[in-house]
């Protein structure tokens, strides 16, 4: 009898009401001998016959059939591991014995043995060598391989090689599942490690990518993952540029360190292109790059070898491994690791990366739950001297450590014998502590006036680390070839209205970039004197689609102003006297003080209030009505003011 006619004889026996125990252990036993033995050629007719028959079939079957297609795609082992069919042939006991279940899928991680890592057995360095305690070894249950094994290519392993080796790894027993599984076109284990296989990647990176979805027994979701979330992620930070500006602040890095594997990995692999929140578990490690000739490039397969990795001589990656294991991190961010860098065989890609990587780079240390702290370099151990504070490779005199900030940071790199002096104890303990307000609102004059003592390789990196702080809707991309003073004035663009309106009513003196109102970088650079404003209001602030601005505020149009222009030698307040007339025709006198160095002299001004007209910015309205910027003053505090009596209302004003 012929396949196709066998198989229709026993499904439409299957189908009859009754049914002999003979004859279900005739069609059992066909059935499995046909699962397990049948050639592609067999299976082919068999699936060409259900699309000409599957109208014949009962409702009761198709039901059956459609389950069973289902669970194959859950499956991760072939069907008679999977399914029992012990409530099929109660009256035929032999059968039991002979199919066997399907080993446990676990569902949550089990119970897994203690690994330990040395620095002997990653390095070759002898433990006692290693000055900084926490990366002499570690020792803990997760799921943590050696280099070693991570280094082992997947085609010397083989796909039964590497099954064998996650198996162990994770605690699980796994099989490839059984070959006619892809017949159906349907998703193994053998399917998901076989491009690995081929491609000759690494364990690590077969590890990295498979253990978030190792515990769940979806392969076919594995699989779909693995295939689409990676276009995912690059289809949305491709869509995050627009018009040189990014249109969100809170992004995922391109990459991360996964310290359990050694392997970098696309941030996606950790939670998926879209599901990446603030309960990330990626840290963040924070250092001062120590000077160029103190520095090495190491070509190194935690990240592929796509570029060399620039650290300190003295420095090992396996060694900072060991101790962000023993801190007890998964995943970490290492700007020398997970950010392109200069060389290796993707260079054309860097600055196209840099423009989205860079400037988000803040979120990352946002998002961290912990920050680790190298206060002397990449690895190094931590040794405080009294000239610390004053080199340019000092960790709180960079630029980029300004948005590196956590809360409640980890210094490493600790020796435990390290003894510094108690002043310069103090010291470090005390800028240590500045980091908190960090983390809350600041006005942008008082980050500005922090970035500008620091220290950077590039001019463009201290305005590019003032970006994320400032959290502004949109960020300006990293390049390369803009000045610092082109990116600046792009920031201003772009900042909040609270930014904005502080730069018009709290820095002293007019504008000498594109705009009055506005300083230019080299001022801020230069800067002497600001108001802070962390708690006032100054004013409502709008740009408009035509690059004007917008303030909003209480205005005189013409008010004489005296006193403003002597005392300049001494930078102590000046005092001297507003009088405008009111709406009514009534002269107002008011006492008014300048607590900077920048010269008003005697004359008619405009003045636009800010604050209830406590903080005034005195200036010129042209013919067009526009208002353009000469200084700023404030109200004596004991002056009382009501604007309502004195007639004057708000309104809007375009600056210059």
């Amino acid at each position: 009898m012929c396949i196709n006619s066998m198989l229709e004889t026993r499904f439409h026996e299957r189908l009859q009401p009754q049914l002999t125990a003979a004859l279900q252990r005739q069609c059992i036993s066909t059935l499995t001998r046909l699962l397990e033995e049948a050639s592609i050629e067999y299976w082919a007719r068999f699936k060409a016959w259900c699309g000409r028959k599957k109208w014949m079939v009962s409702d009761s079957w198709q039901e059956k059939k459609n389950s069973t297609s289902r669970w194959f795609a859950h499956s991760q082992v072939s069907l008679w591991y999977d399914k029992g069919i012990t409530s099929v042939c109660d009256n035929a006991p032999e059968l039991n014995k002979v199919v066997r279940r399907r080993p446990p899928i676990y569902h949550e991680r089990p119970n897994l043995p203690d690994i330990t890592l040395t620095a002997f057995a990653e390095t070759g360095r002898a433990e006692l060598t290693i000055p900084v305690l926490k990366q002499r070894s570690y020792t803990g249950n997760k799921c943590v391989i050696s280099s070693a094994l991570a280094d082992t290519g997947c085609a010397d392993l083989g796909v039964d090689g590497v099954l064998k080796r996650l198996n162990a790894t994770l605690g699980t027993s796994y099989s490839l599942g059984s070959k006619v599984l892809s017949l159906w076109r349907k998703p193994t284990l053998r399917s998901i490690l076989k491009p690995y296989v081929a491609r000759n990647d690494d364990f690590g990176t077969v590890y990295s990518h498979l253990r978030r979805f190792w515990y769940s027994d979806d392969v076919a979701e594995t699989e779909h993952a693995l295939r689409v979330e990676e276009e995912e992620d690059r289809e949305m930070r491709k869509n995050l540029l627009v018009d040189g500006m990014i249109t969100a602040s809170e992004v995922a890095p391109r990459r991360v360190w996964d310290l359990c594997a050694n392997r970098v990995v696309p941030s996606w692999i950790v939670y998926g292109a879209s599901r990446w929140w603030w309960g990330s578990p990626v840290w963040g490690i924070s250092h001062a790059w120590v000077d160029e000739n103190d520095r090495m490039s190491v070509t190194t397969p935690i990240n592929g070898k796509e570029w060399p990795v620039p650290m300190p001589k003295d420095a090992n990656l396996n060694l900072i491994r060991i101790e962000m294991l023993n801190h007890g991190a998964q995943y970490a961010w290492l700007d020398v690791l997970c950010l392109r860098q200069k060389g290796g065989k993707g260079e054309y890609l860097r600055l196209e990366e840099w423009k989205l990587d860079v400037p988000t780079i803040g979120f990352v240390y946002a998002s961290a739950p912990r920050v680790v702290c190298y206060f002397n370099g990449l690895g190094r151990p931590l040794h405080l001297t009294a000239g610390y504070f004053k080199s340019e490779r000092c960790w709180f005199r960079r630029a980029w450590t300004l948005q590196e900030i956590n809360i409640n940071p980890i210094i490493d790199g600790e020796t435990g014998d390290d003894i510094a002096e108690d002043e310069v104890q103090k010291k470090f303990y005390e800028r240590l502590a500045r980091w908190g307000p960090i983390q809350g609102p600041m006005s942008v004059l008082e980050l500005a006036s922090e970035m500008r003592n620091r220290v950077s390789s590039g001019p463009l990196d201290k305005v590019a680390g003032l970006a994320y702080l400032l959290n502004p809707p949109c960020i300006p991309i990293y390049d390369v070839k803009m000045s610092d003073a082109d990116a600046w004035e792009v920031l201003m663009d772009v900042m909040f209205p609270r930014y904005r309106s502080e730069l018009f009513v709290c820095f002293p003196e007019p504008g000498n970039g594109r705009k009055y109102w506005r300083p230019s970088w080299q001022q801020i650079l230069t800067m002497k004197y600001c108001l802070t404003t962390s708690t006032l209001w100054v004013g409502d602030f709008r740009h408009g689609d035509t690059d004007e601005d917008w303030y909003t505020g209480y205005f005189i149009d013409s008010a004489d102003v005296r006193g403003l222009d002597e005392g300049l030698e001494e930078e102590m307040p000046r005092q001297g006297e507003m009088v405008f007339k009111t709406s009514s025709g009534i002269s107002c006198t008011f006492k008014i003080s300048a607590d900077h160095v920048y010269p008003i002299p005697d004359g008619s001004y405009a003045v636009a209030g800010a604050y209830r007209l406590r903080h005034c910015v005195v200036g010129w309205l042209r013919e067009n009505q526009k208002f353009e910027k000469l200084s700023i003053f404030r109200l004596v505090d004991d002056e009382p003011f009501n604007s309502w009596e004195l007639g004057l209302e708000k309104r809007e004003v375009i600056l210059c």
